[in-house]
């Protein structure tokens, strides 16, 4: 077993439980190429400052550069005994060159160590995690794009309320998206404005380190103002966790749509049978696992997310070990925020529109009433006077089995002589979507302005609506 790098001040071996319970390279070993990066960087340092000889930076950029090239080929495993991944970094590097790597140490801490693995870990995860959103987006705009004419019901309190289009929908998800996409740039701008090398244990330290340069190479804007701040904040974990969180419940409320709409009471789209599975008893079954996942996997991000504002709250300063449970918790996120993705995208992609059953839905609904009380204010009728007269139409034509557009004019103007043959234009469910042209509307030029505005925002080129 690799030697902890603190031995020196204790007089006697740490109980082995203790260090099963101490050890963290089960899951911060993921960390290594980000642990590399950053040691190559301060080395340079350190050379560049005449703390260490430039034969010394050699060695240790060589022989870096050998864990890592060994680490891609496979002829390197990581050690599972180690204390932690800066552990089995610097003492494999170490046994390898000799007192070099010994001195790659010098004017560093695990605590500031650990604070820029963990940015340079979550910068990389972040940028990925943008990609999976982006290819999201993507494939609602294509399915909007196709159903930008689609009429289907718009609903309140899971109720009928007013004509929409599939695709106005849908760009209402991407409008989610985008946001997300918002969120993880800002945290990634707040976590790459200050580089927390160089604060040492918590006081910085005595060598001429150059902070500037460091933080410089490694992609930050500037030091830590603060070195005590700079191995105790842990603001940037809760700031990605907390866009994950959003994320995962915007999947979520999607995925909980996608349930509704592929079951027999709505039946608006078909999902491919290679997003489906099936059940041990029942072979009529064919289930949105798919979505379903999705929904309890975001009462887990949540959970991560949890378990670093609890993790915090109460920590003295500076640094402490209860913070070793933040990257299992980032982790853990980032992980599931993935899959998600990785999975959600393609079974959009396949998913399939059922536009006959959206549009029957649509006129059974009655959706179309406030569009009949519009047409009355528009012939002079006080809208609280036309809304009561809509209101009484409606409840006829539910006892009577009818909708709106099956009355005949005779039984529109037994209700109010200001209807004439045009009211059948003026609640026609694609004349009510196409009619409603305010920006940002379900008006078929609107949804595909959405969609282009959209791609342009993501750098995608424009599809050609066919419709």
């Amino acid at each position: 077993m690799m030697p902890q790098l603190w031995q020196g001040r204790a007089s006697k071996a740490v109980d082995s439980r203790v260090n099963d319970f101490n050890s963290s390279i089960r899951f911060d070993s993921r960390m290594i190429e980000q642990d590399i990066r950053g040691s190559m960087v301060h080395s340079a340092m350190l050379g560049r400052q005449g703390i260490i000889s430039a034969a010394d930076v050699q060695a240790i950029h060589q022989g870096l550069e050998g864990i890592l090239a060994d680490l891609h080929s496979g002829k390197l495993a990581i050690d599972p005994e180690a204390e932690d991944v800066h552990t089995f970094v610097e003492q494999t590097l170490t046994a390898r060159i000799g007192d070099a790597g010994k001195r790659l140490h010098t004017g560093r801490s695990r605590n500031d160590q650990v604070a820029l693995d963990l940015r340079l870990w979550l910068r990389d995860e972040g940028e990925a995690l943008q990609a999976g959103i982006k290819d999201l987006i993507a494939a609602l705009c294509t399915q909007a794009e196709q159903a930008a004419g689609y009429v289907m019901p718009g609903y309140t309190h899971l109720q009928r309320a007013q004509p929409v289009t599939f695709g106005h929908q849908l760009m209402a998800y991407a409008a989610m998206l985008l946001r997300d996409l918002g969120r993880f740039r800002d945290a990634a701008a707040r976590m790459d404005a200050e580089c927390p090398l160089g604060s040492g244990a918590l006081a910085g330290t005595t060598y001429p380190i150059d902070r500037d340069y460091t933080a410089r190479e490694l992609g930050f804007a500037a030091p830590c103002a603060n070195s005590i701040d700079g191995v105790s904040d842990r603001d940037f974990c809760i700031e990605f966790a907390a866009a994950m969180a959003t994320c995962m419940m915007h999947l979520s409320r999607l995925s909980e749509e996608i349930i509704l709409w592929c079951s027999w009471e709505f039946k608006f789209v078909e999902l491919d049978d290679a997003f489906t599975t099936g059940s041990s008893i029942m072979p009529q079954k064919k289930n949105p696992d798919v979505t379903e996942l999705i929904r309890g996997k975001t009462g887990r991000v949540y959970g991560d997310l949890n378990t670093l504002l609890v993790m915090m709250k109460g920590l003295p300063l500076a640094y402490d070990k209860d913070m070793q449970e933040d990257k299992e918790a980032v982790f853990d996120a980032a992980d599931t925020l993935a899959l998600c993705l990785r999975t959600l995208t393609p079974m959009l992609e396949t998913m399939r529109p059922l536009p006959e059953n959206m549009r029957r839905a649509a006129a059974k609904g009655f959706i179309n009433a406030t569009d009949c009380a519009d047409y009355l204010t528009k012939k002079g009728m006080p809208f609280r006077d036309a809304y009561k007269c809509t209101g009484r139409m409606v409840a006829a034509c539910i006892d009577a089995g009818k909708t709106l557009e099956e009355l005949t004019l005779e039984e529109f103007q037994a209700y109010s002589p200001l209807f004439e043959q045009d009211v059948y234009d003026a609640i026609d469910l694609t004349n009510c979507c196409n009619g409603r042209t305010s920006y940002g509307g379900p008006a078929k030029e609107s949804v595909l302005r959405q969609i282009a505005d959209t791609r342009a925002k993501l750098g995608i080129g424009q599809t050609q609506n066919t419709d």
